[in-house]
């Protein structure tokens, strides 16, 4: 299964920027978090996760995003999430993980 991931450094306002497509589970976790890490660890920033183009994240999903987050933590960076479908929040919520990552509205940029 292709994994297809937009992947941007914004210099201006030094964050990295990825866009993923589709769906983040068991089946791309994998690559989803060895592109990020590979990526952030060559230029430590927080990070924004757009969620437009997320159609579905499972338990593997949101366990990669917890141990993404708790390395940028320790760098004392964070991790923003934006744009997230409705189905995709509520997951986040009830799982209570809204409280570990910081949401975003097209508003809040």
């Amino acid at each position: 299964m292709t994994f297809i991931m937009d992947v941007d450094f914004k210099e201006k306002k030094e964050i990295w920027y990825f866009t993923p497509k589709g769906d983040l589970d068991i089946y791309t976790c994998d690559e989803f978090k060895e592109r990020v890490l590979k990526a952030y660890r060559s230029r430590k920033s927080d990070i924004e996760i757009n969620g437009k183009d997320l159609d579905y994240v499972d338990s593997t999903g949101l366990g990669v995003l917890i141990s993404i987050l708790k390395e940028v933590r320790e760098d004392k960076y964070n991790i923003y999430i934006s744009d997230v479908k409705p189905n995709i929040r509520k997951i986040f919520d009830i799982t209570k993980l809204d409280k570990l990552f910081i949401f975003r509205s097209e508003d809040d940029e």
